[in-house]
């Protein structure tokens, strides 16, 4: 098992940027498939970007391409999302998750962390 926790995040204006971290524990880091995803408010949750084992694969939603950057540093059992260019409709609570194969769907992944709420402001 993979214990993860998420940090970085609060409040932005429109055009600002944030980095986010989650620390993962428990288990063989690099094991693991690292993704990151956002919820907002009476939405469903939605895939933003993963990062495969060693970080040689990267796949990104359309919606963030360009503006979002995710990397990996298995020596630190840590995963990062650096969000530039960030818009209000990037408002949502982020949360990193673990799986041990490659995936984009929400429900194929296993482990989770417990969230960090990110608000831009216009």
């Amino acid at each position: 098992q993979v214990q993860l926790v998420e940090s970085g995040g609060g409040l932005v204006q429109a055009g600002g940027s944030l980095r986010l971290s989650c620390a993962a524990s428990g288990d063989t880091f690099s094991k693991y498939v690292m993704g990151w995803f956002r919820q907002a408010p009476g939405k469903e949750r939605e895939f933003v970007v993963a990062i495969s084992w060693t970080g040689g694969s990267l796949y990104y939603a359309d919606s963030v391409k360009g503006r979002f950057t995710i990397s990996r540093d298995n020596a630190k059992n840590t995963v990062y999302l650096q969000m530039n260019s960030l818009k209000p409709e990037d408002t949502a609570v982020y949360y990193c998750a673990a799986d041990r194969g490659w995936s984009v769907e929400v429900t194929r992944y296993k482990y989770w962390g417990q969230g960090t709420q990110v608000t831009v402001s216009s």
